[in-house]
């Protein structure tokens, strides 16, 4: 009877290192198990944020693609409005002969500017303002006692913005200080 009950407290260990061994294998299987899942959860919320990224680019593009899309476009008009400009600086606007013609040609002018404002194109016509490098390229400077240096003295050319994007630069003359009277030789003397 001892051997049996020997043999039964055998058993009796053995199966309680059996559930133990078996308890550790759970909890090192529940702890790998959570170490994926939680791996999984970080990957998944990676993605949804790449495509939350990736079609607020595209959504961006598209908006891009329409605001510009005229762009092309609407620099080849410029030369035309630019000769019809023009054509009103260079005629007599007392001449009775040409009269009906350049008010047509003011007309269409006019038509041909509310046209573009209302594809956001917007004239840059900087005459007395401060030289702006971002919107105007200057083609010469002239000494000027009226007008302060680096500002706008004449305007060749009109520049255009395109949804605030400049489009052409105003081509403009600048302002510079007048230059100090040299002392003759006489009066070094």
């Amino acid at each position: 009877m001892a051997d049996e009950q020997k043999q039964e407290t055998e058993n009796f260990e053995s199966a309680e290192q059996q559930q133990a061994g078996a308890g550790e294998d759970l909890a090192a299987r529940v702890e790998s198990l959570e170490e994926q899942l939680a791996a999984a959860q970080d990957q998944s919320l990676r993605i949804a944020a790449e495509l939350q990224n990736i079609r607020r680019r595209a959504e961006q593009d598209v908006e891009k693609a329409h605001k510009f899309a005229l762009e092309k476009f609407a620099g080849d008009l410029l030369a035309v409005v630019d000769s019809l400009e023009r054509a009103l600086e260079l005629s007599n606007p007392d001449d009775e002969a040409i009269k009906p013609m350049r008010e047509g040609v003011e007309l269409t002018v006019k038509l041909f500017l509310d046209t573009l404002a209302r594809h956001q194109l917007q004239a840059v016509d900087p005459l007395g303002e401060p030289f702006n490098p971002e919107h105007h390229q200057a083609m010469a400077m002239q000494e000027s006692h009226q007008a302060e240096p680096n500002s706008v003295l004449k305007v060749f050319q009109k520049g255009y913005l395109l949804n605030g994007r400049l489009l052409r630069p105003a081509m403009v003359v600048v302002s510079k200080a007048p230059a100090q009277a040299q002392p003759s030789i006489d009066e070094k003397a």
